[in-house]
């Protein structure tokens, strides 16, 4: 399944939680819950620096829905977020039962920007997500929102240095 515009309109939110991170101070990645019907149940934004750095947006959602939505609602719901899970989110996902993923930037394309600004890679291995929880539905990237989460990602970036 291609990324529509319906998703986009969740992506750009997904953008706008990122730069709300970042101008916070954190790590510029933001993610939003949403339902079989279209409604939006959760959103949230990377809170890793005052040092846990599992907290990410992503895992949140999922605790979350773990938390207050029944298993045959997970799996009808889809995550949007500005980058691919990580390999604890993913896992955390598949763990849930929560269903479609749609991102705007890869962890590929993650890893290249900052390779491509002299950055040391993560600590973890940057995995897709397909290859931690194989039957997961994951569209992605948004190349429409591409170039402006890169920004944010470099604007972070040059403040970490």
């Amino acid at each position: 399944m291609a990324v529509t515009d319906a998703d986009l309109v969740h992506l750009r939110r997904c953008v706008a939680l990122a730069r709300e991170a970042l101008d916070d101070g954190d790590e510029p990645f933001g993610s939003v819950l949403v339902d079989a019907a279209g409604t939006v149940l959760m959103e949230d934004r990377n809170r890793v620096k005052d040092g846990d750095q599992t907290r990410h947006p992503e895992l949140e959602i999922a605790r979350w829905a773990a938390a207050h939505l029944p298993p045959e609602e997970r799996g009808g719901c889809t995550v949007y977020t500005s980058g691919e899970h990580c390999p604890m989110c993913a896992a955390a996902h598949g763990w849930a039962g929560l269903g479609r993923i749609v991102y705007v930037a890869s962890s590929g394309q993650l890893v290249a920007w900052r390779r491509a600004w002299g950055l040391p890679p993560g600590p973890v291995a940057p995995l897709p997500v397909k290859s931690v929880v194989p039957g997961a539905v994951v569209d992605g990237p948004a190349e429409a929102l591409v170039d402006a989460i890169c920004v944010l990602h470099r604007e972070h970036a040059d403040r970490s240095r």
